[in-house]
């Protein structure tokens, strides 16, 4: 019996605002504190939090300076973040494929899987 596709799923990175920071990045060569924040609908500090997370795993760069004299974040896709979104997304369409497929609907009682068992009538 094969992994469900459920399995491959980072935990890090499916998580739905990293995600979405992720998403964002890999759409830009770097992408700015502020404009995430806004895009995403986030504070500040949710945004911050979810970015450490995603540093420390060694996904992003979180680099600190200025442009002109406003003071600015700038983050990038690292090329194990490019990787681990690559991942996921393979990951993702392996599960809607699998619950695309004919018969995906049918009473699992037919299954010979073990652990499945027919839904209660209603």
């Amino acid at each position: 019996m094969s992994e469900h596709p459920t399995s491959s799923l980072d935990d890090v990175v499916h998580q739905r605002v990293r995600l979405g920071i992720l998403a964002v990045a890999r759409e830009a060569r770097r992408v700015e504190f502020t404009f995430l924040r806004t895009t995403l609908g986030l504070t500040a500090g949710n945004l911050s939090q979810h970015l450490a997370v995603l540093e420390k795993a060694g996904l992003i760069t979180v680099e600190k300076g200025y442009e002109g004299r406003r003071a600015r974040t700038w983050i990038d896709l690292t090329k194990a973040g490019k990787q681990a979104l690559h991942d996921e997304v393979t990951a993702l369409k392996a599960l809607i494929r699998q619950l695309e497929q004919p018969g995906a609907d049918a009473c699992p009682a037919k299954s010979t899987a073990p652990g499945l068992t027919a839904p209660e009538p209603q």
